[in-house]
Order: C-alpha cells, then sequence, then structure tokens
C-alpha cells in the first residue's frame, strides 16, 4: 500500500474521482464514436462530438454522475427508496432540460417514467423496456455510477447493492448492474487503498433472481 503523501490524503483522492469523471468526459467529448480522429499529440479539449459541445464542456456521462452526486452528498447514502427516489427526479429534471445529448434507451425510459418519477416509476419503466426489447445492456448507468462508492466507502455490501440499485433505475438488464458493482468496488479499493483493481469485485457478483 502507498503512503497517502504520494498521492494525497484521502479526501484528495474522493474529490479526484468526480474532477477525473468530468476531466476525462470532456476530454473524450468530441471524439465519441469517431466525430474526429485522433492527431499526433492525443486527445485534446476539442469539443463537438455528438452533443456539439464547447472545449472542456462535460457530455451526459458526468451530468447524470452528478445527479447521483447531488444525493450522496447529503451523506445517507444511495440504499433507501428515498434517496433514489431523489437520484430518480435528478434525472427527471436533467431530462426535461433538453440536454444536447442522451443515450437512446436512458431518454426512453426517463420519457416512460413520467415528470418527477418515483424510483419505483423508474425502476417499472426500465423493466417493461426490457422485457420489449431484450436490449437493455448498455453503459448508460455505469457512465453515471462513480458517486456510488464514494456514498458508502469502505462498506462492500452496500456499494454492491446501491450500485445495482441506482443501475436499475434506468437499466434493467442483471450485466449492466453487475459491471456497476466492478466499477464501483474498484474506485473505493482505489480511494482507500491506492489500489486499482477491476477483479477483486468479481467474487461479489451472485446471479440476480429476477422475474421479467
Amino acid at each position: 500500500m502507498r503512503r497517502d503523501s504520494e498521492y494525497g490524503t484521502r479526501a484528495d483522492r474522493v474529490a479526484g474521482v468526480m474532477l477525473g469523471t468530468a476531466v476525462g468526459d470532456a476530454l473524450g467529448a468530441g471524439y465519441e464514436y469517431g466525430s474526429a480522429r485522433l492527431g499526433p499529440d492525443g486527445p485534446q479539449m476539442i469539443g463537438g462530438g455528438l452533443g456539439g459541445f464547447a472545449p472542456g464542456q462535460w457530455t451526459d456521462d458526468t451530468a447524470m454522475a452528478w445527479c447521483v452526486l447531488e444525493v450522496a452528498a447529503r451523506g445517507r447514502g444511495l440504499l433507501a427508496d428515498e434517496a433514489l427516489t431523489e437520484v430518480a427526479r435528478n434525472f427527471g429534471r436533467w431530462y426535461d432540460s433538453g440536454p444536447p445529448d442522451i443515450g437512446y434507451q436512458t431518454a426512453a425510459v426517463l420519457r416512460a417514467a413520467g415528470p418527477a418519477p418515483t424510483a419505483a416509476a423508474a425502476r417499472e419503466a426500465a423493466g417493461e423496456h426490457f422485457r420489449r426489447s431484450h436490449h437493455s445492456a448498455g453503459n448508460g448507468s455505469l457512465m453515471r455510477t462513480a458517486p456510488v462508492a464514494l456514498a458508502h466507502l469502505g462498506d462492500t455490501g452496500a456499494i454492491v447493492r446501491a450500485a445495482t440499485a441506482v443501475s436499475d433505475l434506468t437499466h434493467s438488464d442483471p450485466r449492466t448492474g453487475q459491471a456497476c458493482v466492478l466499477w464501483s468496488l474498484a474506485i473505493d479499493r482505489a480511494v482507500r487503498e491506492q489500489v486499482l483493481d477491476l477483479r477483486s469485485g468479481l467474487a461479489r457478483l451472485d446471479e440476480p433472481d429476477r422475474e421479467f
């Protein structure tokens, strides 16, 4: 384990999770789906991309992560249905604002969940989308999962449950929840132990027992 002095304090690393998310997102925005070619100096803050973003502007990835972070920052966690409803309603307000870019599935689910959706309404809309399409294993919930680890640092069980629950608000395919669990656990370990390890979370992936 490396000393805090080498990579800053834990508070620095907590802040770095979201700063890194936002900066990396803005850096990649102009290149999404081959929107632009990489130059010889690598990626630059060029803007553009699928949403016509300004240089340095983040995309729906960070915008939705912020919807989760705003609730997580209150210190009450992300497990209670009340907290999940607040997240769902943040998603709904963001969707209603007319963002320049949004994933097809996320848009379909939030539109079906209606204005000011509860967590239950969002889950039902996501489940119905899965039942109809059987193609809901996109990365839309993975891209916003970083705040989950920050809300439950050091509590592996809570991170597993919260990552799955936040994912389920728009993406019902069990594989999406599992991806969020793996990444959230990796963030938790990176913040606490300064180790980047995705594989150790595999032991926490129990096959969900779900009926659709």
